[in-house]
């Protein structure tokens, strides 16, 4: 049964790697698309590509770091659509580099965007979810919130974070209020996040990891299955993982 027609769902992330490939399993179910990115150019490409297809989807470029841009693509989703039943926290960054080479930059960058960015998403939801008392928060997390590797220590950290906010809104938002809260855990997946490690060291290690990687419409299909369920239903963690990754 498709629970899923005619909902409207926020992206973030969306121009490219899960994000896009998330958007485009969520269309084949009839679901409106609120995609976001940073990336404008990106962003404005895909969603055309949506459009030429037959997709219900609008685009609104926006840096979740930022507490009034989140705010602002909760209000174009209501005002576009009228609705907002689904948050899929996409947008993160997962850089590797060593503790001893003190990457501090990349070590913010992440804390930014994949916690930061992720409560503002949720802040920027939530009175509309509470008012309607429904709507869906899905969280994109990782296997690296479940385990840690030695060149992947804040990265980890900060899908940690995820798990831990996630089980908390589970446990008041869904209880309380009917707002399900779940989490994506993938595996190693083959977004291009190996080439955006700045780190030498760094950037050949995830390189070498990624030669197992499996495809980001891997998750996409998981992210459907996470949300195709009945009111009464969470899919609390889904964990994906390639066959031949060993942690």
């Amino acid at each position: 049964m498709n629970y899923l027609d005619q909902k409207v769902v926020v992206i973030t992330g969306a121009s490219s790697g899960l994000g896009a490939a998330s958007a485009r399993a969520l269309a084949a179910c009839g679901v409106r698309i609120v995609a976001a990115a940073i990336d404008g150019p990106g962003l404005n490409a895909f969603v055309a590509d949506l459009r030429a297809s037959g997709v219900d989807a609008v685009g609104k470029v926006t840096d979740v770091t930022d507490l009034d841009e989140s705010r602002a693509l909760a209000r174009f989703a209501m005002d576009t659509y009228g609705a907002l039943d689904i948050l899929v926290n996409n947008a993160g960054l997962m850089l590797f580099s060593n503790w001893a080479d003190m990457v501090v930059n990349d070590w913010n960058k992440m804390i930014d965007v994949n916690i930061k960015g992720y409560l503002n998403m949720i802040a920027a939801v939530l009175p509309q979810m509470l008012e309607q008392k429904s709507g869906h928060i899905l969280n994109m997390a990782s296997v690296a919130g479940h385990q840690v590797g030695e060149a992947a220590g804040v990265y980890s950290a900060s899908k940690f974070f995820v798990q831990a906010m996630t089980e908390s809104m589970r446990k008041e938002l869904g209880v309380k209020h009917g707002i399900r809260a779940g989490t994506i855990s993938p595996g190693v997946i083959n977004t291009g996040w190996a080439d955006k490690v700045e780190d030498p060291e760094g950037r050949k290690a995830a390189r070498a990891l990624n030669k197992i990687a499996i495809s980001p419409d891997d998750i996409g299909r998981a992210v459907v299955y996470a949300l195709n369920q009945p009111a009464n239903v969470t899919v609390n963690d889904l964990i994906v993982s390639p066959t031949r990754q060993d942690w």
